[in-house]
């Protein structure tokens, strides 16, 4: 299974971004989908998470009401919405898939500066 992020960028204070995971894989509609993010200096951290149907999703509490997951099994992609952008939110951010075994994408970077 690979999973490719895009969408990251440089973005100023209160922007908004959103962010791509796509799939190589038939039955991603079994994979429940997170996003992680890993800021300089610190561990990586789960942003939110979206359950392979998308009936449940739930997110970091730093990042609630401003930041939505959402998935597109016909496209076997999985995005996340981030509005509201703070310097904070600077990180690589990467995409998880787990269904018997975990994947990882390689990262994108998002930059939140002025």
């Amino acid at each position: 299974v690979q999973l490719v992020e895009s969408g990251g960028g440089l973005v100023q204070p209160g922007g908004s971004l959103r962010l791509s995971c796509t799939a190589s894989v038939i039955t991603f509609s079994r994979y429940d989908m997170s996003w992680y993010r890993q800021a300089p200096g610190k561990e990586r951290e789960l942003v939110a998470v979206i359950t392979s149907a998308g009936v449940s999703r739930n997110y970091a509490d730093s990042v609630k009401g401003r930041f939505t997951i959402s998935r597109d099994n016909a496209k076997n992609t999985v995005y996340l919405q981030m509005n509201n952008l703070k310097p904070e939110d600077t990180a690589v951010y990467y995409c998880r898939a787990t269904w018997r075994m975990e994947y990882w994408g390689k990262g994108t970077l998002v930059t939140v500066s002025s």
